[in-house]
């Protein structure tokens, strides 16, 4: 069985066809060729090798054709793709000036830098869409009575403003939180071998710049193979802004109740025992997807605790929570906009009517 987000009919329900593409293995491939290519044209700064070797080895780099599934048996042999992937771009191109003073970590760790950087300017677009949707429900429905509830019980009179802010304001936090956040991950790897760039020599600011520029990432004065703490911080905001979307898809989920009717959507999920019921389908999944995002940030910070200058297990487990993560809070995103688009009737009904 394949994971939820490709699985062949579990991916109609959780699948992000946009999201996925910026963490498939194809973009991996390609921002580590990126680097690799970039590494080429820029080593001569530490004097690696000449500008026209260099330059040479960058154009040919990029030119190389390879599928993902060249990689495969690397990877199970070395624990990483990348001893592959540079054999198979120095067969290809004939060039030596590929990869020297780099390392496996410098070139994963860059691509999912890349994919990171594209990914939370998805976000951020989604989170301003849907607080403007949201601000448009507030405008229909906002002054219309509903009864506060705490503790799930009955308790004074609200406006649906007052609960619908508690879904939209949060949104405008996470669009900081995520521009705060950006300068933290959107960064170039460099480390070399155990990470103090001593292959570079006195070049190694230079070398780091000008990869880092290339590549549209910010230059950093010390490696982070070790230093995971953006990876976690990174999850950590996933996880917030699925749980605010799991606390509006909760909310929508008790309103919808049979007996509650604060809330009137169009369309939803049918039963194939009870034609009179319509589920909350997709407000149902806010909160799945928020409890998945929940339990996997434990393992993100678990990968936080690297040994030395250089963890396997601990980066790998990165590789198998992060991306699905990310694509987790993408899914929420455009779940919430879906849902709020259903939403006919907000208020506490009239019982004379």
């Amino acid at each position: 069985m394949t994971g939820v987000f490709d699985h062949p009919w579990l991916s109609g329900l959780f699948a992000d066809d946009e999201m996925a593409a910026l963490w498939s293995a194809e973009a991996q491939l390609s921002h580590m060729i990126a680097f690799e290519a970039a590494w080429s044209r820029h080593g001569h700064l530490a004097g690696l090798w000449s500008e026209a070797e260099g330059a040479s080895a960058a154009t040919a780099i990029e030119a190389v054709s390879l599928a993902p599934e060249e990689l495969r048996d690397g990877t199970a042999l070395d624990g990483v793709c990348v001893p592959a992937l540079v054999r198979l771009l120095k067969e290809r191109t004939g060039a030596n000036a590929v990869h020297k003073g780099a390392t496996s970590q410098d070139v994963i760790d860059t691509a999912t830098a890349l994919s990171l950087a594209n990914c939370i300017d998805l976000i951020d677009q989604r989170l301003a869409r849907l607080a403007s949707e949201l601000e448009a429900l507030e405008l229909k429905f906002g002054a219309t009575p509903l009864m506060g509830r705490t503790r799930m019980q009955a308790a004074m009179p609200i406006t649906v403003s007052d609960r619908v802010q508690t879904w939209r304001l949060p949104l405008l936090t996470h669009r900081d939180r995520l521009a705060q956040l950006r300068p933290r991950v959107v960064l170039v790897q460099i480390g070399g071998a155990a990470g103090d760039h001593a292959a570079l020599g006195a070049g190694a600011d230079a070398v780091c710049e000008a990869v880092a520029s290339e590549l549209g990432l910010s230059p950093t004065t010390k490696s982070w193979h070790a230093m995971r703490d953006g990876m976690a911080e990174a999850a950590s905001l996933m996880s917030l802004i699925t749980g605010t979307l799991g606390k509006m898809g909760q909310d929508i989920c008790l309103m919808a109740q049979q007996g509650i009717d604060e809330i009137t959507l169009a369309g939803g999920g049918g039963s194939s025992a009870m034609p009179h019921k319509q589920n909350p389908v997709l407000a149902e999944l806010l909160v799945t997807l928020a409890r998945y995002n929940a339990v996997q940030l434990s393992g993100l910070h678990q990968a936080m605790v690297h040994e030395q200058e250089r963890s396997g297990a601990a980066w790998a487990l990165e590789w198998m929570l992060l991306p699905q993560m990310v694509q987790a809070t993408g899914r929420a995103l455009v779940v919430a906009s879906n849902v709020t688009a259903q939403i006919t009737w907000m208020g506490t009904p009239d019982p004379l009517s």
